[in-house]
């Protein structure tokens, strides 16, 4: 099997906590990713100087968001598949042929992973295997014939998202507007030229959000977020409720 070139793009914002650890899983890849790419929004921590301490390539976004950084990196990658990854987020060590043998099925535009939350002694199961069912009852709530027509799933984030270069920039890339359901916004527009699918295997995700807000409100928030987005209300609105955790 010939392994796809594959880009992988992190976009960080003070993540000194967590990238390190992030970017050494990513040195042991087998096979190993084609290129990494970290695009700074303008951090105050230490994670520059970590990312550069790794050897890893280094871009700084002149506004923080992450689809600003998301695209701009993007811009830059050579991969034929391009891969979004959050600063706190570990993939399987096989990632890259997984992704390959996805995406080798033309009939799929994008795909991501079942994402895992949990901390140094707490696995979040709860609230990881409600944002696994999200996946499908998001669409199905609120596109349902998108759903069945189109394959559409809803992504997010920290489920690792990848799609072809190709596929990318023919939908637009991110809406760099969005300051947040930007990952849901691009699924929404990569099932035009294909299948969303979730891979049945997992990343694994830092909880620091759910730690600090506790699992209920954390819960609350997502499903208020998500319930509202279907219905049309503007991320810029929905933003003041889903503050930054690092």
């Amino acid at each position: 099997m010939t392994v796809a070139r594959v880009s992988i793009i992190i976009p960080v914002l003070n993540e000194a906590k967590c990238l390190g650890r992030t970017l050494r899983h990513l040195d042991i890849l087998e096979p190993p990713v084609d290129e990494v790419i970290v695009v700074d929004g303008g951090s105050t921590d230490d994670t520059v100087a970590i990312a550069r301490k790794q050897g890893t390539k280094v871009i700084l976004a002149d506004r923080p968001g992450r689809s600003v950084q998301m695209n701009l990196g993007a811009k830059l990658a050579t991969g034929d598949i391009l891969c979004f990854l959050h600063g706190d987020t570990r993939v399987p060590d096989d990632v890259v042929k997984v992704m390959t043998i996805t995406l080798a099925n033309s009939d799929i535009a994008c795909g991501g992973f079942i994402s895992i939350m949990a901390g140094e002694q707490t696995t979040r199961w709860g609230i990881s295997l409600n944002n696994t069912f999200k996946t499908h009852y998001a669409p199905l709530l609120f596109r349902p014939h998108l759903y069945f027509r189109d394959r559409l799933r809803i992504l997010f984030g920290d489920q690792v998202m990848f799609c072809r270069r190709l596929d990318f920039w023919t939908c637009g890339g991110f809406d760099d507007t969005l300051p947040l359901m930007e990952d849901a916004d691009l699924c929404l527009k990569l099932s035009r030229l294909g299948g969303i699918y979730q891979v049945n295997r997992l990343v694994q995700s830092s909880d620091r959000r759910v730690a600090q807000w506790g699992p209920l409100k954390a819960n609350l928030i997502y499903a208020a977020i998500g319930f509202l987005w279907g219905m049309g209300v503007s991320e810029r609105w929905l933003k003041r409720f889903y503050e930054e955790v690092r």
